[in-house]
């Protein structure tokens, strides 16, 4: 794609990083295919190769409108489009050079500027987002059906206690986050059992909230840059001193994001270095267990008969898309006794998006109801995901329980225990 970036960005960072990639661009359409909000509104401007379009008339000058706003805010930013791309195309990162420059020459309207600075402030905080939602539970059967089914609920139960032995020689550092304590408490407590089975201790550190993913996606990119650094000023000390081997993200959100951080921090020479460390320490929870593929066998046949349970997953875009981890939790349950019932268009979006359910309701509940009616279709007993986002949000259109695939190998671990 030829290009003629304006002034005000050809010689900069990000125009030099916007223009190699509009260049890499052939036009070709293949991404149409794959992408969530093109299949629904079957607008070449709601998909990737419009967006592409749009991106480059305003980085070349052109006027931007409310227009440019709208389709570029449909856009989930799932990067399914970069994994059909034969092109290598970098959408994302085109994205968010695009939005940024899109945030300084649109205003947004009084009320979604107010809607975005309270998901800013209340969802990162713990400390404001508990009782929020314990407000919102309280009052839902009060509320309209539209706000009610807005409320977040607890979809994996109350969480089982952490296990208690400890003097493991081998120790990792799960994050905690910031809505995933206290909408699914179990994730992180399942997954420290697993792990206390196989001979590793987990951990959180309590200073570690929000991973910064929810305000950089908001624009905020400042706040998300402190919340970035709060996280790697928790857990330093105990990459430094070498007592963990590494982290674990039971949310594939939080970690598409964490292993961004050395990108995302290279310019600032007090953390670039600590940054790329601990990217380079993060795994999902699902590739640590990969790589303890024979000792968790060995504890599988121990735990005694499969149960044969059939159960659909949905593969986060984080996950299949971003970090590129396909088919390995899929695996883990096959092994653990589960039976994996088919899912048309496992590839595309659920609607979560992190705060897209929000702001696009009407799109976001397209996408969740077409995910639920695929995942549905064999009648399997439990629906299974990998994010805190992707739970709650298929858990609100849902009467079948929506869990974290991390519950599940707890459970057959535990069978008889």
């Amino acid at each position: 794609m030829q290009t003629n970036l304006a002034d005000f960005i050809k010689d900069t960072p990000a125009g030099r990083e916007a223009d190699a990639i509009l260049r890499s661009c052939v036009h070709c359409g293949f991404c149409t295919a794959t992408c969530p909000t093109f299949q629904l509104l079957g607008d070449e401007l709601d998909g990737p190769r419009g967006r592409i379009y749009l991106i480059k008339e305003m980085l070349e000058g052109q006027a931007v409108s409310q227009t440019t706003q709208l389709h570029l805010d449909r856009c989930l930013s799932c990067r399914a489009c970069e994994t059909t791309c034969p092109s290598g195309v970098r959408y994302h990162r085109l994205l968010e050079i695009g939005r940024e420059v899109m945030e300084e020459r649109v205003p947004r309207p009084l009320v979604v500027r107010a809607t975005r600075f309270l998901l800013c402030e209340a969802l990162p905080r713990r400390w404001i987002f508990r009782p929020a939602v314990a407000i919102g539970q309280l009052m839902r059967p009060l509320l309209p059906a539209a706000l009610a089914e807005k409320v977040p609920l607890a979809a994996g139960g109350a969480a089982r206690p952490w296990p208690r032995r400890a003097g493991h020689k081998r120790r990792m550092i799960a994050l905690a986050g910031c809505v995933q304590p206290i909408l699914t408490p179990n994730t992180n407590a399942a997954t420290a059992r697993v792990l206390d089975r196989l001979g590793i201790e987990l951990i959180e550190a309590p200073a570690a909230n929000c991973c910064g993913a929810l305000r950089y996606h908001l624009h905020a990119q400042e706040k998300a840059l402190d919340d970035m650094r709060q996280v790697i000023d928790a857990w330093w000390p105990d990459v430094e001193s070498g007592r963990v081997e590494g982290f674990v993200m039971t949310a594939s959100g939080c970690g598409e994001h964490v292993r961004e951080y050395g990108k995302l921090l290279k310019d600032d020479p007090a953390y670039a270095d600590k940054a790329a460390r601990i990217a380079a320490m993060t795994r999902d929870a699902c590739e640590v267990l990969a790589a303890e593929q024979e000792p968790l066998a060995a504890l599988l046949r121990q735990a005694g008969a499969d149960s044969g349970e059939r159960v659909a997953f949905h593969s986060p875009c984080t996950l299949q898309h971003a970090q590129k981890i396909r088919g390995v939790v899929e695996a883990l349950l096959t092994a653990a006794g589960y039976r994996l019932a088919p899912v048309a268009d496992p590839h595309l979006c659920c609607g979560s998006a992190g705060t897209y359910s929000i702001s696009q309701p009407v799109l976001a509940g397209q996408l969740r109801d077409n995910k639920l009616a695929a995942m549905n279709a064999a009648s399997p007993a439990l629906l299974v995901t990998a994010n805190i986002g992707c739970q709650t949000h298929l858990q609100s259109g849902s009467k079948v329980p929506v869990r974290h695939w991390i519950e599940l190998i707890d459970e057959r671990l535990n069978v008889g225990a």
